[in-house]
């Protein structure tokens, strides 16, 4: 277990933004990982998890606390049974379950990050999401003191939600378990528009599994969203906001302001509508690159906030300020950062 005092963790973020933690701790087993755990939380100390850092917006002034950075590795595959350790790079691994063939998660291919924090965010992409495969969430439970392992069911999983996220403070995922499917060298039936009318199939059809991960993986490319440390408009976050869910009340409020445009909707939950956050922001005004300070929106997609190089945490958040009442005014539609916030506030 590697102990660092006053450690840049700017570096340890896709966006290379925040200041410095007061204490990195790097733990590359399950025992280091709960042992910092018990260290920090029986001294009072404030403590970040850290896994991939592609989900993270860390303020300039950094971390006065302990950063806890899980390095564990682990991959291990029993028939269609997968499990990973929480420091897994999560890309890795999903192009490791298609080389065996193996379908379930070929559409999350190319997402930055650690397979640890799947769970906690929910991660999704083009119609497929991990609830829809995880099994069991092992995970350090800091307020029985004990590991747990949690059932899908008791996972509380929602669009881009989770118990975990709810309960910040309270998990430490350590292990999360998978159900993946063996359909013959066949991926998950196709779901997502864009990606059924790029293989040019019909939504619900089976394609060869690695050709539907290439397919994801280029569309992810087109957007900047697979990380390239030449290109800034990959130095960011991923999604900067979640596209909005709107009650039935809301969303007629949405419908009739918009004048004639014919905006994204898609079914969601309990009768509401789900829209597209992109779609907003960019008939808001704010279209491809856009900004003219240090972080700007993507050449390639509005939804992704980007450091060009040079920017601080402020910088960026004065852009999404921007854009989110910008959104607001124009659609009266409130967007929600996707990133986790630390020290730092929208």
């Amino acid at each position: 277990m590697q102990v660092l005092q006053n450690a840049p963790l700017a570096p340890l973020t896709t966006l290379r933004l925040g200041g410095p933690a007061r204490r990195l701790v790097t733990a590359t087993t399950d025992e280091e990982v709960v042992a910092a755990v018990r260290e920090a939380d029986a001294a009072g100390e404030p403590l970040l998890v850290l896994g991939g850092g592609s989900n993270l917006v860390i303020g300039d002034a950094g971390f006065d606390g302990t950063v806890l950075r899980i390095a564990t590795r682990g991959f291990a595959l029993d028939g269609t049974r997968l499990e990973l350790a929480a420091g897994e790079v999560w890309a890795d691994a999903v192009a490791r379950t298609v080389e065996e063939g193996l379908a379930g998660i070929e559409f999350l291919a190319g997402i930055p990050g650690s397979a640890g924090a799947t769970p906690v965010q929910n991660v999704g992409a083009y119609g497929q999401e991990v609830a829809e495969t995880v099994t069991e969430v092992v995970a350090y439970d800091r307020r029985a003191g004990e590991t747990v392992t949690l059932a899908n069911a008791e996972c509380d999983f929602s669009y881009r939600h989770s118990r975990f996220k709810a309960d910040p403070h309270r998990y430490v995922v350590l292990r999360v378990r998978f159900a993946l499917e063996d359909a013959a060298g066949q991926s998950s039936p196709v779901k997502y528009a864009e990606v059924a009318r790029t293989l040019g199939v019909e939504a619900g059809e089976r394609v060869d599994l690695a050709t539907a991960a290439d397919t994801v993986l280029k569309l992810r490319a087109g957007k900047g969203m697979v990380l390239d440390p030449e290109d800034h408009d990959t130095w960011s976050a991923g999604s900067f906001f979640t596209n909005p869910v709107l009650t039935a009340e809301q969303y007629a409020a949405f419908a009739a302001r918009l004048d004639g445009l014919t905006a994204p909707a898609f079914p969601a939950p309990e009768g509401c509508t789900k829209t597209s956050a992109a779609w907003l922001i960019d008939k808001a005004g704010f279209t491809k690159g856009y900004g003219t300070g240090p972080a700007t929106l993507s050449t390639k997609h509005t939804l992704a906030l980007t450091n060009r190089g040079s920017a601080t945490t402020e910088d960026l958040l004065a852009l999404a300020r921007e854009v989110r009442d910008g959104v607001r005014a124009a659609f009266g539609v409130e967007l929600v950062n996707e990133p986790v916030m630390v020290g730092v506030a929208l």
